[in-house]
């Protein structure tokens, strides 16, 4: 683990944003830990701070605007955005799927950074990703604070992250013992 990652670590657990227990997560897979990413975006300064780390991995790709689906992806996004002086959207459920809503729009060509904050079978980037190509614009990245989808998680476009931390999941008919053990509990992005 490099100096980066064990920073952005030491910033979850210090905020109280890695939880462990027996969680179901948004993929619907069960899991012993959980990013809380929503305790750490109640600290501005740490979500400053992973903001400006992430913006560094950044360096290189050029984007005007940065779309973030919500819940999860919308402070982070926004700092990014805030931060870079681009332009801020995001994307949020209808109907249970992700569209642009609020008089958002995308011009062709326009160059957009997709942000999020846990990526675990990454659903909602590719929803993203999605609804930029449907409007002629560009998905240039994905930028992620955690990818914890040990590799699995895809895209057709490059994918940054601050912190790369896959804990097992599980189907809720293959628990382990210790896990079944436990009591779920459904936290929440």
């Amino acid at each position: 683990m490099d100096d980066t990652q064990s920073e952005v670590l030491d910033i979850f657990r210090r905020t109280g944003a890695l939880l462990e227990g027996h969680f179901i997560l948004r993929s619907g897979l069960h899991s012993g830990h959980f990013f809380q990413c929503a305790r750490v975006c109640e600290q501005m300064a740490a979500v400053e701070r992973l903001a400006s780390l992430l913006v560094t991995k950044l360096q290189g790709l050029q984007f005007n605007t940065v779309l973030a689906p919500a819940m999860g992806g919308l402070v982070i996004g926004q700092e990014v955005a805030r931060q870079t002086k681009s332009r801020y959207l995001f994307a949020e459920k209808q109907n249970d799927v992700l569209v642009m809503r609020r008089g958002f729009t995308l011009a062709a060509g326009e160059r957009v950074l997709i942000a999020e904050d846990v990526v675990t079978r990454g659903g909602r980037v590719r929803e993203c990703i999605d609804i930029v190509r449907a409007t002629g614009a560009i998905p240039v990245a994905v930028a992620m604070l955690v990818d914890r989808s040990a590799h699995e998680a895809r895209f057709d476009i490059p994918a940054i992250s601050l912190l790369e931390l896959s804990f097992p999941t599980y189907t809720a008919d293959a628990l382990p013992p210790e896990l079944a053990a436990i009591p779920a509990h459904k936290p929440g992005s």
